[in-house]
This record gives C-alpha cells, sequence and structure tokens, in this order.
C-alpha cells in the first residue's frame, strides 16, 4: 500500500523593514538637513541681521561716566544705564564660581551650547532646568530683541546658538564671563556688576566675600524675584543665596563645612544708591556736568562718515573724570554742615514760634505776596501745568488743593516724610529753612577739596557755591585792607582813630555826605589796623577808603576772579555791599595765602575715554596779583580776627560749647595752630559768612535764608561768628583728626625781605567789640 508523504509546512511570512527603516533615515536626514539649513540661513541673515566681526569685537553699550575724586574713589557717576565695566581680574573668584555653578556648571568645557543640557531640557521639557549657557545669554543680552510670538522665539535661539558660537571663537572664557556681568541689569540703577557691588555692598566686585557673591549670582535668576533691597523679595533672595551655596559645595568650589556656616549667616547689605541725587557732593557733580557740557563742545571727538563732528556723550561713552575733589574732606564738610544746621535750625524755629509772620521778619503782606508768586512761577508744577496750556487762574487755583507728598525734615541728620499739604503751604515749609554753602581749596594748586552746595540737593537744588550770590558784608574788607597795605605800605600796628567819620558828598561818588556806623556802641579813639579789622571798626574801614579810593579796590578783586561788572565804584562797597559767590570769595582770599600769586580754582585733573586715552589734563594757570610782602601782612592782619576778634571763639570753643562740645565735635574747638580768617554779617543778619584760611586751605562757609526776609531777629544768632564759623570749625577740626591728609598747621611763610612792621611791641590798643552771645543754646 502506498504511504502517504507529508506536504513540508509553509514557511513563516517573513516582515520586509526595509520601507520603514528607509523612511526612518530619509526623515531623520531630512529632518537634520532642515535644521542645518535654518541654522545656515540664520548664519547667512535670512532670518534677521547678526552681529559682525567688527560688533563682536566691539559690542555696542551705555557706559556710564564716572566721576571719582582725587583719592580715586567714586563721587558718582552720568549714565543712561549706570555701567561702568570691569575686567576679569577685577572680580573676586568666588564671585566667578557661583556665577558658574549656579547658570552653567560645565561652562568651561563646552563650545557655547551644551548639549548634554540641551537634550536633557528636551526630554523633560525643561522641567529639569534650561539648556541656556553663560555664552547664549551674553548673546541674548548683547544683540537679540524680545519675540514677539513662538515662532519669532525659535528663531532667536537659534541666532542665539549661533553668536554663541562665534563669541566662543572670538573670546576667552573668561572675557565672556566679565561681558556677562558687565552687561546684567541688577535693579536700582545697578548695570552691571561693579555698580550691582556697588550699590548693594558698597565695595569693589574684587573684595566680594562668598557670601556676598552667592547673593549677586541669585539674582541673575531674577533680579526683582531675589533682590535684597526689596522688602517683598528678601526671604526669597535669602533662599536663593543658600541655594547658590550649596551649588558651589556641589561643584567643590567651597567646603561642605563653609557652605553651612555661611548659610548660618544672616543676610547682610549696604544699600548705597547712585543716583543723580544720591551719595555725595551732590552739589558738585551738578556743576561738574555743566563743565563737561561745555568742554564737549569744544573738544570733539573727531568726525562720522557723513563728515560731521562727533561729540562725546557723558551718557554713553564711559568717561573717567578724576575730579581735584578729596572724598574724605568732601564728606567731612557735608558731615560739618549737617551737624551745625539742624542744631541752627532748631534755635531759628524756636525764635519764630511767636514771630506772626513766620518765616519771614520785616517785610509786609503784599511783599510776603510777592515772594510766594514768584515761587509759585518758578516752581515744576507751574512750568509742567503752564506747558499744557492750563490757564493760570487754575494753576494758582491748583496751589490750594492739598496733596500728598514727601517731605524735607531735619532729624538726626536729615530725612524725608510723607505728609498732605497745599503747595502753597509746601512753599511756606520750605522757606522756613536755613540754607549753607561751603567751599574749600588748596591756594597754591587751586584745586578744590570740598563743595557743599546746600543742605541737601534732592529738596534744595539751588547752589550757594557758585550760582548764589549774596551780600558779603565784613568778609569784603581784607580787600580794601590789602590794596591800602599795597598801595600805602601800611603796617598792621600802624594806629588810626576810631571817630566818627564821613566822606563828604561828591567824594568818589557818594551821593550824599556818607557816616558809617560801628556794629557796636561807642568809640574805642586810638586803635591799630590789626585790632581794627579783627573787630570789625566801620569808622576806620571809611578812612581807609577814602584814602585809596573804590576803584582801586574793586581792580583788585577783578585780578582776583571777581565778576565786577556789577559792582559800582562807591564808598560803601567797604561794608561789604556787593553780591559775590562763595566760589568767588574763595578763590580771592586764597591769593593771600599763596603769597599773592592767584591761581584759578580747578574741578578737574584729567578726563579719560573708556580705552584709558587722556583727553584733558588740568594745568594750573596762576598769575601774580600783588606782593609777597602785601598778602602776608593782609594774612597777618587777619590773625587777628581769630586770635581776639569776632573769630576768637576758634581758640577757646566758648561760645556754644552745648551743641559743639556735647553733640558734634566732643571738646571744644581749641585750635592752637595760626588761622588767618574774617566773620562777615549782613544788614538785618540776612547772611552768616566765615572765610579761614591756614597754609594749604582756604575754606569759605556762608549761612542764610532763601529770601533776605528770613533771618534771625537779633545779632546774638544772626551774625557770622554764629552762623558760619562753626561749621568752619568742626570740618577743620576733623580734617585735623585725619592725619593723612596733612592739612597744615604751621606759620604763614615769612618773606625774606619784609619791611613792613607786622611785630607790634606794644599791646593791641582797643577791645573786642562787645557783642551779647549766649553760653550755650538752649533747646
Amino acid at each position: 500500500m502506498a504511504q502517504n508523504k507529508k506536504k513540508p509546512a509553509a514557511k513563516a511570512k517573513q516582515t520586509n523593514y526595509r520601507p520603514y527603516i528607509k523612511g526612518f533615515w530619509i526623515l531623520f536626514l531630512s529632518g537634520l538637513g532642515a535644521i542645518i539649513l535654518v541654522f545656515l540661513l540664520a548664519s547667512w541673515g535670512v532670518f534677521g541681521k547678526l552681529p559682525t566681526f567688527e560688533e563682536l569685537e566691539n559690542p555696542e553699550s551705555n557706559l556710564a561716566t564716572e566721576i571719582l575724586s582725587s583719592d580715586g574713589k567714586t563721587l558718582g557717576k552720568f549714565y543712561n544705564e549706570n555701567r561702568t565695566p570691569v575686567k576679569y581680574e577685577d572680580l573676586a573668584q568666588n564671585l566667578v564660581d557661583a556665577v558658574v555653578a549656579t547658570e552653567d556648571r560645565r561652562f568651561y568645557e563646552h563650545s557655547g551650547i551644551d548639549m548634554r543640557g540641551t537634550a536633557r531640557a528636551v526630554a523633560f521639557l525643561g522641567s529639569k532646568g534650561g539648556a541656556s549657557t553663560i555664552t547664549q545669554q551674553l548673546a541674548k543680552l548683547l544683540f537679540s530683541d524680545t519675540p514677539s510670538s513662538k515662532f519669532e522665539r525659535v528663531l532667536q535661539k537659534v541666532k542665539e546658538w549661533i553668536i554663541a558660537t562665534r563669541l566662543e571663537s572670538q573670546y576667552t572664557k573668561e572675557e565672556i564671563i566679565t561681558m556677562y556681568l558687565n552687561k546684567q541689569d541688577f535693579l536700582f540703577q545697578a548695570v552691571g556688576i561693579r555698580s550691582a557691588s556697588k550699590i548693594y555692598f558698597d565695595k569693589e566686585p574684587r573684595d566680594l566675600r562668598p557670601e556676598e557673591s552667592a547673593i549677586i549670582a541669585g539674582m541673575l535668576k531674577n533680579p526683582r524675584q531675589y533682590n535684597p533691597y526689596r522688602e517683598i523679595s528678601k526671604d526669597k533672595s535669602l533662599e536663593r543665596r543658600n541655594t547658590v551655596l550649596a551649588l558651589m559645595a556641589e561643584t567643590g568650589k567651597i567646603t561642605e563645612a563653609e557652605r553651612d556656616s555661611l548659610i548660618a549667616m544672616p543676610m547682610e547689605i549696604k544699600f548705597s544708591p547712585e543716583g543723580h541725587a544720591d551719595g555725595i557732593a551732590t552739589y558738585f557733580r551738578e556743576y561738574l556736568r555743566a563743565f563737561m557740557s561745555d568742554w564737549i563742545k569744544e573738544n570733539p571727538k573727531g568726525v562720522d562718515a557723513d563728515g560731521n563732528e562727533e561729540y562725546y556723550n557723558i551718557y554713553r561713552d564711559g568717561l573717567v573724570i578724576t575730579t581735584t575733589l578729596d572724598s574724605r574732606m568732601q564728606r567731612y564738610a557735608e558731615e560739618a554742615v549737617t551737624a551745625h544746621m539742624e542744631n541752627l535750625q532748631r534755635e531759628f524755629d524756636r525764635q519764630n514760634e511767636r514771630n506772626t509772620t513766620a518765616p519771614f521778619r520785616d517785610i509786609t503782606t503784599e511783599e510776603e505776596e510777592v515772594i510766594i508768586n514768584r515761587a509759585m512761577r518758578n516752581s515744576d508744577r507751574w512750568r509742567k501745568m503752564a506747558a499744557q496750556d492750563i490757564a493760570v487762574e487754575d494753576i494758582k487755583a491748583s496751589f490750594d488743593k492739598e496733596t500728598d507728598m514727601r517731605v524735607f525734615v531735619w532729624k538726626d541728620g536729615a530725612k524725608e516724610v510723607d505728609t498732605v499739604m497745599t503747595p502753597r503751604d509746601s512753599i511756606l515749609y520750605y522757606k522756613r529753612f536755613l540754607r549753607a554753602g561751603l567751599l574749600s581749596l588748596t591756594p597754591q594748586t587751586g584745586e578744590v577739596k570740598a563743595w557743599v552746595g546746600g543742605i541737601n540737593y534732592k529738596h534744595f537744588q539751588y547752589d550757594h557755591v557758585k550760582t548764589g550770590r549774596r551780600q558779603v558784608g565784613s568778609t569784603f574788607k581784607p580787600f580794601l585792607y590789602a590794596t591800602a597795605i599795597d598801595q600805602l605800605h601800611l603796617s598792621p600796628c600802624d594806629t588810626v582813630p576810631d571817630i566818627p567819620y564821613c566822606i563828604p558828598a561828591g567824594d568818589m561818588g557818594a551821593q550824599e555826605d556818607w557816616c558809617p556806623e560801628n556794629s557796636s556802641e561807642g568809640f574805642k579813639g586810638m586803635i591799630t589796623l590789626k585790632s581794627a579789622l579783627a573787630n570789625s571798626i566801620n569808622t576806620v574801614s571809611a578812612r581807609l577808603m577814602h584814602r585809596v579810593g573804590p576803584q582801586p579796590v574793586i581792580n583788585l578783586i577783578d585780578k582776583l576772579g571777581v565778576d565786577t561788572e556789577n559792582i559800582p565804584a562807591v564808598p560803601s562797597i567797604a561794608l561789604g555791599t556787593p553780591d559775590l559767590s562763595l566760589f568767588e570769595m574763595v578763590s580771592a582770599y586764597s591769593a593771600f595765602a599763596n603769597k599773592g600769586v592767584h591761581v584759578e580754582p580747578q574741578i578737574v585733573s584729567t578726563i579719560v575715554d573708556k580705552n584709558g586715552t587722556v583727553l584733558y589734563q588740568s594745568v594750573p594757570k596762576a598769575k601774580d596779583i600783588i606782593s609777597q610782602e602785601s598778602a602776608y601782612v593782609t594774612v597777618n592782619l587777619m590773625e587777628g580776627v581769630t586770635q581776639y576778634g569776632s573769630g576768637a571763639r576758634l581758640r577757646s570753643g566758648a561760645i556754644n560749647n552745648y551743641v559743639y562740645n556735647n553733640v558734634v565735635t566732643g571738646h571744644p574747638y581749641m585750635f592752637k595752630n595760626p588761622i588767618a580768617g574774617k566773620t562777615g554779617t549782613t544788614q538785618n543778619q540776612s547772611d552768616g559768612w566765615f572765610m579761614g584760611m591756614v597754609p594749604n586751605l582756604v575754606s569759605g562757609v556762608w549761612v542764610g535764608g532763601d529770601d533776605r526776609s528770613v533771618h534771625f531777629p537779633s545779632i546774638t544768632y544772626g551774625q557770622g561768628a554764629t552762623m558760619a564759623l562753626p561749621i568752619w570749625a568742626v570740618f577743620m577740626k576733623k580734617c585735623y583728626e585725619d592725619e593723612a591728609l596733612n592739612i597744615s598747621q604751621e606759620d604763614f611763610e615769612r618773606p625774606e625781605d619784609l619791611s613792613i612792621r607786622v611785630d607790634c611791641s606794644q599791646p593791641v590798643e582797643g577791645e573786642r567789640q562787645e557783642v551779647e552771645l549766649p553760653d550755650e543754646l538752649d533747646f
């Protein structure tokens, strides 16, 4: 029987994967090609302009102009953006470590793009951190605009990658991280790491401690959300700081023990804002702005492609202006003004409590209304409303509507408080404040060392050093005496009669008989010229003026830098009727201390551009005005003022002991060194002056109200010896305590060929003027 054969089993059906593999590679290569094409198109500028090689070498940036003191401290800046670039070597290493650990821990390993970080960001959709490297963030800061759509953001990201790779090929890692930190905005006008370091910690970036660097590195994520100054974000800033410290420990930049120790520390900052109204030397900086405006007009930096002149811009060109100001002396000057004026204002307010026309005196209601209306028309409120074509009556009415405002108060060295008052009432409120000015310079070089234009720049912007011109009173008399000495070869020991004296009408332009009276009662008979100047004897000044005439005196002060155009050649100038600025007075007095040579005041030493090229170097401008002998004799006369005249309190400190011993200096003035000076008090006690000199420093102080009708009711407090002299004394005390300043305590140099007698063999005739002065200020 035939055997049935089994049919072979059918072969398993095989799947053909070739089409899928082929499709995958086509898709992959197409996608890769598309990506490459996008990058190529982006690099060719199809999606928008990319920076050129030159732009990468010189990225545009708004660089602040920095204002330095003569001792190398930053006084302030002029800026649109408060940015002052630093170099890598100016950064603390712990700051670099904190930034790298926080922002891009593989910074030193990649070439601009972190592929590992990118893969992680794609895989986890950014939930475990982004992929932007420090170089990419720099690219974004330098060249990218804010995208308006998701598609533009994708294209922007592509351009950032391209720019990042170009940056990596052009710069070292150190240069990249430095540029990155120089570009960051840390808020509160802190643009760039140097501004941030100065504003938040009042120190240079190289001096930052690890915990401070961690605060700044933490702000890079979001400077508002993690800001250490904002009350609402302080806790988040502390938490972020600790996170940064932990990351630094993870990357081995600090030990775990250091991390734990630093995290346990409280968060501390020293907020030092750098706004135009903040910091020291605010009035000086505003004058410097005007100086730079004139200098720029006279010194173009070149021509542009069209042949037009280009000029420097102090807000973006990164200039460095080294001034003559000494930051220590400036600080002492501001402290002296603040200490005295706070106490003087308290006494002034006390004396005004029963004054029905306060803060004014000796004026009618109509005159008061003129003052207020003038202040209204000069106000910002009036100017802004007038610019909007608002009717005058409506503008006036707005001054009687209560509004919220922040006003100045003297409290613990000056503060601001919130209040509600009408703008009209605020005018009266601010009129009650006494104002002050101080200027100090080196007579041998003309270098201005301290400049205080007022009591608070933010609220009182009028500069009483250069802009303000007030009647100078008896501080003018040394110019008269110097003229007489130069012309007549007079000696301080020469005696003159202190008796009534008149210059007849018709003599030297006098319209009628001019018979000045002394500020003290009675006459002293025969007195020396030294005693006459020490006690500001007006009859002697009239006698000297009759001898020399007003025009030679005017000629002298003109040579000393005073604007004499509006000074009439009349005898009354002998008593200080001209209105002069404190700047002019200190400049003119400096020639006496400098042996008769006047050196034009200097405020700027050098101006340097951002590349270090010196654009300006000051050159002293000196001119012989009077003989060395005449200058020395005039100084000798003024030394009598501080020996037994109205400035003698500098020797004893007996006046105002309560204020100046217990509150300000802690001890009497008790100056032992030679000091030449002159006090000045004008009619109705409207202005108080003191000019003081030692061989290498001349300083002047003025105190008074904004209006001449704002003054003390009597000369007890309204004289220069009480209003202005204490500021000079406190300032000089502080300067002498700082031995590094090397302020002279020596005698004024005596000329070798001195022929005029200055050492009087007989006691000085006459007594110091009898002026009622308080033993202490009763607060």
